[in-house]
Parts: structure tokens; C-alpha cells; sequence
């Protein structure tokens, strides 16, 4: 199933086929591919070139690792994404490393890491989707993340399924249409609110 973006202006094409689907193929992943998309997750850009970021990762193919996490999303998540066969956990390292002091940029590098791993995973074919649903007290109990570490958001990624494999509200959800706000909403210029275009 594809839904690519309805763009106004051009975009590459990996940016216009990617989105976050529900249904999943549960193919495993090859360690290759794997391993690639951390690289490009290693080398997105970041504050001070800080790298704030740490992944967490579970595969299908080590049940006890992938119930570990599968068991921190909410259970609304867990019912689609019990069907992916890669989990993660993006973790953001709040201070740097360089003097200590709080990194109030951490969470957008992670973003930006999980932006290149997503779109090497759109060159292979795969898709991620991204969760804010998910108990960040439980992953970091169950992980042991330290203190100035904070779990930024769980990531399923897979080839993609069938939607019929869906229950009836998540069929609807994955084969409802793609929406984005114009830019002239989001995009300012001389003062806020007033649009550049």
C-alpha cells in the first residue's frame, strides 16, 4: 500500500513515500539492514556534535528481549505493533557531556537521528512508525537508564503487512488520508503569525 505525500512544491522521492503505517509484515530484518540504519542514525547532525542519542533495540527472532519491550508501549500500540519485527527505544542524554550542563537540544537531535534512520529504512523498503505511547517509567525501570538519560519514544519498524490483518478501527486509521498543514500556517516571517508565503 502506498500513500505517497500530495507535496506543493518538490520533494525527494524517499520524503514523499514515507509515512507511519499500522499493519506490519512480521519478515524478519535483515542485521545489515539493521546495522544501516543506526549508521545513518550515527551520523545526523547535533548540537555541538554532542550525539545525545541511544537506541534500544529488540528483534522477534529473541522473544524474551522483544516482549520486553513490546510490553512498555500502551496497549493500544502494542495490539499493531505486536507485528513489527524490529522495536526500539530512542533515548536522549539530557546534558553534555563536554561541561554537564542540561542540553536543552537533546530531544531535537535524537529527532533528528531517528529522521536519517528513518529515511535509510524508506531506501530499503521499510517503514517506522514512531510512538509517543508508551510508559517511559516502565523502559526506564526495565532498562536501567540512567538518571540523565530520558526514553524520547518507542519506534516500530518493518516491511509492510496487509491491512486486513488490522482490526477494523486500525484499517480505517491506516487507510484514512495522508493531511498536512499549508505551509503559510507554520512558515513566518517580520513577526509571528505573519505568514512568508
Amino acid at each position: 500500500m502506498k500513500k505517497p505525500a500530495n507535496n506543493q512544491y518538490p520533494i525527494h522521492e524517499l520524503i514523499k513515500q514515507r509515512w507511519s503505517p499500522l499493519a506490519f509484515d512480521n519478515r524478519l530484518i535483515e542485521a545489515e539492514k539493521i546495522a544501516s540504519l543506526l549508521e545513518a542514525a550515527r551520523w545526523a547532525a547535533s548540537c555541538y556534535n554532542e550525539q545525545p542519542w541511544s537506541f534500544i533495540v529488540a528483534t522477534k527472532d529473541n522473544t524474551e528481549e522483544y516482549e520486553k519491550l513490546l510490553s512498555c508501549l500502551v496497549e493500544a500500540n502494542q495490539k499493531w505493533a505486536k507485528d513489527a519485527p524490529l522495536l526500539m527505544l530512542s533515548v536522549a542524554k539530557l546534558s553534555f557531556e563536554r561541561n554537564n550542563k542540561p542540553n536543552r537540544h537533546a530531544f531535537h537531535d535524537v529527532g533528528l537521528a531517528v529522521g536519517n534512520l528513518t529515511l535509510q529504512a524508506q531506501s530499503f523498503g521499510l517503514f517506522v512508525h514512531q510512538m509517543a505511547g508508551f510508559d517511559v517509567d516502565k523502559a526506564t525501570q526495565l532498562y536501567h537508564i540512567p538518571d540523565d538519560y530520558e526514553p524520547v519514544a518507542a519506534i516500530a519498524v518493518g516491511y509492510p503487512g496487509n491491512v486486513e490483518q488490522l482490526e477494523e478501527d486500525l484499517q480505517q486509521r491506516q487507510l484514512s488520508p495522508r493531511s498536512r498543514k499549508p505551509l503559510s500556517d507554520f512558515v513566518f516571517q517580520g513577526t509571528w503569525n505573519q505568514s512568508y508565503f
